[in-house]
């Protein structure tokens, strides 16, 4: 017993660094928690975090969801459909609009924006045409409605064009041309 106390005074005694904080020998500890989205494995089949974070046309929505701070959304089991916009949708906003959402203090802002992105149960193609010929709209994680029209073959949900669809192991990612706001 006396040999684990002393271990462990011996490991806290090296970490302190007198300030109250500790020090890591791992650089790759992340800024804040990131619970189930920081688990990674070469056996399942992957999220749509982990499908987002793969897609080159969607960095900017992989660097939003980390200044959010919402990774742990986009992990869990689901079903989820979330409309994810490409770069250029982003980039299609008004000048310095990304950049400011961005910045730590808008935080709550853009979890929101993105949140909004998110629609719980698993809506592919034709979940989205049966919801739109039913009239219906769908219901979005932050308690918002967005109708989905369909016109010819092109489907629009919040005025977003769903590009492409891609199937994930907790739901799935509409591919949109839009940033769906307020």
């Amino acid at each position: 017993m006396i040999l684990i106390v002393l271990s462990l005074g011996i490991i806290y005694a090296c970490t302190n660094q007198g300030d109250g904080s500790t020090q890591s020998n791992d650089s790759q500890v992340p800024s804040h928690p990131k619970g189930q989205a920081s688990v990674e494995d070469d056996v399942s089949e992957r999220n749509i975090l982990q499908v987002a974070m793969s897609s080159e046309v969607h960095s900017t929505l992989v660097a939003a969801v980390e200044a959010a701070q919402i990774e742990h959304v986009l992990v869990n089991a689901g079903p989820l459909t979330v409309f994810a916009p490409v770069n250029e949708a982003f980039d299609a906003l008004p000048e310095g609009t990304v950049e400011n959402l961005l910045k730590p203090e808008n935080k709550s802002q853009l979890a929101t924006i993105l949140t909004r992105h998110a629609a719980p149960g698993s809506f592919d193609v034709d979940a989205l045409k049966r919801e739109a010929a039913k009239g219906r709209k769908l219901y979005m994680a932050t308690g918002d409605y967005l109708e989905v029209v369909v016109e010819g073959d092109k489907i629009f949900v919040g005025g977003a064009e769903v590009l492409s669809t891609i199937p994930t192991s907790n739901g799935v990612i509409q591919v949109v041309n839009k940033v769906i706001l307020p």
